[in-house]
């Protein structure tokens, strides 16, 4: 059963007022260290030991990440395929502030989820991902606009 969605609406008022505000560097000092040894998150074929996300969110994304690691060895490409998470920067094509730069927003396996990418009919992202997310309150753009799977943001 999924958690009550405990994230702000994806405004820019909303995600400032829970997150802070990314231009006025507020996000920054938020960020903390989530150490994701033994999960299989790799980047560029390189283990990855920890992911800075913000402060209010990594805690859950640590349970989304364990439980997607569970999912083995049917699903453990995805982690193998980790993109990032915290990036400085506005969402692409806009101008507005991507979630990725409140530290609150991940992509796994871009190759075959981009941006897009229809899921399901072309995207590779398994739905059992994605509900993994949906049990912490996450959104997976793939099944929320069946497109870019690999990005799930702590929003509503």
């Amino acid at each position: 059963m999924p958690k009550p969605n405990p994230w702000p609406k994806p405004d820019t008022r909303s995600l400032n007022a829970f997150y802070g505000d990314p231009a006025k560097g507020e996000v920054a000092p938020q960020l903390v260290k989530l150490d994701v040894r033994g999960i299989g998150l790799r980047y560029d074929g390189k283990p990855v030991s920890s992911i800075n996300v913000h402060r209010k969110c990594a805690e859950s994304l640590g349970h989304v990440l364990e439980e997607v690691s569970k999912l083995a060895p049917t699903h453990s490409w995805v982690l193998q395929q980790y993109a990032g998470v915290y990036n400085h920067r506005p969402m692409r094509g806009g101008t507005r502030w991507s979630l990725h730069a409140y530290g609150a927003a991940i992509d796994l396996a871009p190759g075959t989820n981009g941006l897009h990418t229809h899921w399901p009919t072309r995207s590779t992202m398994p739905l059992e991902v994605m509900e993994c997310f949906a049990a912490e309150g996450w959104l997976s753009l793939g099944a929320t606009i069946s497109r870019d799977a690999m990005h799930a943001q702590a929003s509503q």
